[in-house]
């Protein structure tokens, strides 16, 4: 899968990387899911961070990349009939680790093309996610974009999470929607 993109949180450099056998590193895999529909796509809308984010999250020990994309998709969206899956590219990033057992974590996410029907059935949302207030939306990129630009540049809540999910739906406008409008022209 192609790497998109390797962000360092501003108290990481790739130099500590380099020193991985001083600090402890945590990789944590992670699947995420684009959905599209012409230009609207499924993304998930955040009370607490007032953002946009890709459905999906944290492959779990034993399950395979595309399970935990599957799994992940229902679960917060409803997402029902999950098919044509296709790998689209991949998202490294590099931060601080806030758990005892490491010092940063490498989170690599694997992003992947799919569809779905048109009916969704229930989430089975995690305790944080609802208080969060976390919500499945069919929203046009284009406006998700600019939200999400606009949180980046006025909030003090702004993290690398935002950053990616901005970066890919920036990737996916240049790398999937320009290709089907270039097919509708001819």
């Amino acid at each position: 899968m192609q790497l998109l993109k390797t962000a360092f949180h501003p108290d990481v450099s790739p130099e500590d990387i380099s020193a991985a056998s001083e600090l402890r590193l945590i990789v944590r895999h992670a699947a995420r899911a684009i959905v599209v529909k012409g230009d609207d796509i499924l993304l998930l809308f955040t009370q607490r961070y007032h953002d946009y984010s890709l459905p999906g999250g944290g492959i779990d020990a034993g399950e395979d990349n595309i399970a935990g994309l599957m799994r992940e998709l229902q679960e917060e969206t409803g997402a029902q009939g999950i098919r044509n899956v296709k790998a689209f590219a991949r998202y490294d990033e590099y931060r601080p680790w806030y758990k005892p057992d490491g010092d940063i974590i490498h989170m690599i996410s694997y992003c992947y093309v799919c569809e779905i029907d048109d009916e969704r059935g229930d989430t089975a949302f995690e305790s944080y996610e609802v208080s969060n207030g976390m919500r499945p939306l069919w929203v046009n990129i284009h406006e998700a974009i600019t939200h999400n630009e606009d949180v980046m540049a006025t909030s003090d809540k702004k993290g690398l999470s935002i950053e990616r999910e901005t970066y890919l739906l920036k990737e996916i406008v240049k790398k999937l929607l320009h290709v089907s409008e270039l097919a509708d022209v001819n």
